[in-house]
């Protein structure tokens, strides 16, 4: 793992709002707008995109927690902007805050947190889960 970047340096991650991203549960649909689940998902990415560069090849990284406030709707076809600003790196966790747009109307906000670990570490933990 290596890491090229400074805290308070950002990322952008786009994403148009499709049907497939609405609140609809088992049940049917809740509403037509983007659910709460499927903006955690995006958040979850636009904070990877700095792990994607800091990690090396024999390594992967994987989500530990997430933190959403869920404060507006948004539509389907209304595009979002993720903009996740790079809080810590503490050895091989990475830190992310994250706020979401549509336009300058603020949709979400949050933390999210995910670990670089070497991809072997991970392939026997999810075997040894497998064997239980």
């Amino acid at each position: 793992m290596h890491n090229p970047f400074q805290a308070g340096e950002t990322k952008k991650y786009f994403h148009k709002v499709q049907a497939t991203d609405t609140a609809t549960f088992n049940s049917g649909e809740v509403h037509p707008v983007y659910a709460t689940f499927a903006l955690a998902r995006d958040a979850e990415w636009s904070g990877r995109l700095f792990v994607l560069e800091m990690k090396d090849e024999d390594e992967e990284g994987i989500g530990t927690g997430i933190d959403i406030r869920h404060l507006s709707p948004a539509l389907v076809g209304e595009e979002v902007c993720f903009i996740a600003t790079l809080v810590e790196v503490n050895k091989n966790e990475v830190i992310t805050d994250f706020e979401a747009k549509c336009g300058t109307r603020i949709i979400a906000n949050g933390r999210q947190w995910q670990k670089i670990v070497k991809k072997q570490k991970l392939e026997t933990l999810f075997e040894n889960l497998l064997q239980k």
